[in-house]
């Protein structure tokens, strides 16, 4: 079985299409890892803040497959497929399978926003921090302590789950 890691973001109706993302992923692949959930601003565009977290499972799919399945499930919450840069209400990317590195047919990994954003890199150090990076071979504990936050939005730890 292959470890993939996926990023989950939202920042329409959050909690309850994080809340969405987790229940039908962890139904069709069992247990998962999870990171933190953060809050931080929208990135190139104007909007309300984004939860982002990072979570991991094991499974059979190919990647390909796991990428449509992730689909399906954004689409499940009513995601608008309009323009990267606008508010969602679920973001799912696929960015690791295990240490495979391919870019072909729409499918890159590992995926670019893991060394580009604090709030993919953040929550993936945080609960793989001794995995590599299949290209650079540095862990993600490192490639965090390393981060540069110059022209990156704030990350602020979110209690979950929601309180009423």
């Amino acid at each position: 079985m292959a470890h993939a890691w996926v990023s989950i973001g939202s920042n329409i109706a959050r909690s309850r299409n994080i809340a969405l993302a987790l229940e039908l992923l962890e139904a069709r692949y069992g247990a998962l890892e999870q990171s933190s959930i953060y809050e931080s601003d929208a990135v190139g565009f104007d909007s309300t803040p984004f939860y982002n977290l990072v979570v991991g499972f094991h499974t059979d799919e190919t990647p390909a497959a796991l990428q449509a399945q992730l689909h399906a499930i954004e689409d499940s919450s009513g995601r608008a497929r309009t323009s990267k840069l606008t508010a969602r209400t679920l973001d799912l990317d696929l960015l690791l399978y295990d240490e495979l590195v391919v870019d072909e047919d729409g499918l890159v990994l590992p995926r670019d926003d893991i060394t580009r954003y604090a709030f993919v890199l953040c929550p993936l150090a945080e609960i793989a921090p001794d995995e590599r990076h299949p290209v650079s071979g540095r862990r993600y504990a490192d490639h965090w302590a390393d981060f540069d936050m110059d022209g990156q939005p704030p990350l602020q730890r979110v209690d979950w789950p929601p309180r009423p």
